[in-house]
């Protein structure tokens, strides 16, 4: 990985899998010239959702969403380039779809904030902290894309 490159850790949410929209949001990350570098699917349990979910411990939602991560399979993904996690979130859209503009994950696809499809680090610091919850180095492949220069340069 280059010194430009960054990695961010994606969440596709039970409600993202249970309507059927995972290729659909893939799609979205991967046209903003973003690699994916690791990918699983899993049921998250409890354990895993607290350490996830820690900094919220003691915030209102915090229950419901614990609830809500662990109700079905999610999609754990890993992706990569430059600036991905502030274009991952951008991508995103605001955690409220209400509020969350057009053109965005949320804006586009989601109904309720408690339900709100995908979740993204929110810095560089969390990316690493939570990349590694979900996955070991040998799980990140690195590799180059032809595309890559039409993305980044050379």
């Amino acid at each position: 990985m280059t010194e430009k490159q960054e990695r961010t850790l994606v969440l596709l949410k039970p409600d993202a899998v249970q309507r059927g929209l995972v290729g659909t949001i893939i799609s979205r990350i991967e046209s903003r010239g973003l690699k994916m570098v690791a990918a699983r699917m899993l049921h998250m349990d409890k354990d895993l959702a607290y350490r996830h979910y820690e900094p919220h411990v003691g915030r209102p939602f915090f229950d419901d969403l614990i609830r809500f991560i662990c109700s079905g399979p999610i999609v754990a993904m890993v992706w990569q380039g430059p600036g991905a996690v502030t274009l991952v979130r951008n991508t995103m859209g605001s955690t409220d779809p209400g509020t969350a503009l057009p053109g965005t994950i949320r804006g586009d696809m989601a109904v309720d904030i408690g339900q709100n499809l995908i979740h993204g680090s929110d810095s560089l610091e969390t990316a690493h902290h939570e990349i590694a919850l979900f996955f070991c180095a040998d799980d990140l492949l690195d590799y180059p894309k032809a595309i890559d220069t039409w993305i980044i340069g050379s």
